[in-house]
């Protein structure tokens, strides 16, 4: 039975891979090869029925992850994590409502893990028009806020890793309200991702209760145990903020894009593109602060690369630089300092920070 299938499945595969080969020019034609090849190999395994049920299960996530993000790729969207067991009653769940409001009127939307607590604050500040749910399906705890629940807005995920990828992915800035271990789970793998540069440059602030000390006390856990010991570098400290005010967090996410656009990598060089150009001198400050974190060269003010030419943002200038791969709370930082070294308030009608 075994030996059929795996016959049955390499014949497919075979025959998929020879008319994919004749699409000589599908943009995505590789990444289909390679999707092809990777399952005919995993068809001639002999899975197991668990390890066949968790790929199954794994390409589901990924397939309805895709396609609720879809349509919204150009949209700026702000991830907000914190507990489920704080409820309308709490000073943190008001703090996220808010705060959910108050981004969704610069233009961003929310994204959720779409149950209760924080997670509900999250989508009713936002409003439906303005928010996912991230779902996971858990035994307990996590059903569907009101908010999402009747709508094409639930993304039920089998598996945690495969909804954090789309948590990453689809974000342009991370927001913690505290939390349990899954909010500390959620905090610190985020910052791993971002201090070893597996994930987009973009803001994670730490937002806690007016005058509260949750994150101050995560703060000062950190700086002791973890700095103290050598066991994270001072520049990881740029990864992150802290702030116990609605309006600040708004900013900060809003200011991070008012200059830096995003980033993308081209062979061995990293691609810094901006909302406008800098001053000679704006880019002589950068060479002069930040050439600790270069391999070789100078920053260099250019055009788009072909590599990374995309017709909605070929227009616009780009920073290009030998980046060491290494020091990424120093890149962090350098952002921060090319959002301030634009003399003028460029005007946001034009700018449209939420727009990617």
């Amino acid at each position: 039975m075994t030996d059929s299938v795996s016959s049955l499945l390499q014949e497919v595969f075979s025959n998929a891979e020879t008319r994919l080969k004749q699409l000589e020019y599908h943009p995505n034609r590789t990444a289909w090869l390679r999707i092809l090849q990777s399952l005919q190999r995993m068809g001639s395994l002999e899975l197991s029925r668990l390890d066949a049920k968790i790929l199954a299960a794994t390409l589901e996530d990924l397939e309805q992850g895709f396609a609720a993000f879809q349509n919204y790729a150009h949209q700026r969207k702000i991830t907000v994590f914190g507990s489920a067991r704080l409820g309308p009653e709490s000073p943190e769940y008001r703090q996220a409502q808010l705060f959910a409001y108050c981004i969704s009127q610069r233009g961003f939307m929310v994204m959720t893990g779409g149950g209760g607590g924080i997670m509900e604050a999250g989508n009713r500040g936002a409003g439906l028009e303005n928010s996912f749910g991230l779902n996971i399906q858990l035994p307990f705890e996590q059903m569907a806020n009101p908010v999402i629940a009747a709508s094409d807005r639930v993304i039920n995920f089998k598996y945690f890793f495969s909804r954090k990828l789309f948590f990453v992915k689809e974000t342009d800035a991370l927001v913690l309200f505290p939390g349990g271990f899954g909010t500390q789970d959620e905090a610190f793998e985020c910052l791993t991702l971002m201090q070893t540069g597996k994930t987009k440059l973009m803001p994670l602030v730490l937002v806690d209760r007016t005058g509260g000390c949750y994150w101050k006390e995560w703060d000062e856990y950190v700086r002791e145990h973890l700095l103290g010991r050598g066991l994270i570098s001072p520049e990881d400290l740029f990864l992150y903020t802290l702030t116990d005010d609605v309006g600040d967090a708004c900013q900060q996410i809003v200011d991070f894009y008012r200059v830096f656009h995003s980033n993308r990598y081209v062979r061995e060089l990293l691609v810094l593109r901006l909302n406008t150009r800098l001053s000679l001198e704006a880019l002589d400050i950068l060479n002069e602060e930040f050439a600790d974190i270069l391999d070789s060269g100078r920053i260099e003010q250019t055009g788009a690369l072909p590599e990374e030419a995309e017709e909605d943002i070929a227009h616009l200038p780009r920073l290009v630089m030998h980046f060491n791969q290494r020091n990424f709370g120093r890149l962090w930082q350098m952002v921060r300092r090319i959002n301030k070294l634009h003399p003028e308030q460029p005007d946001p009608l034009q700018m449209r920070p939420e727009q990617k």
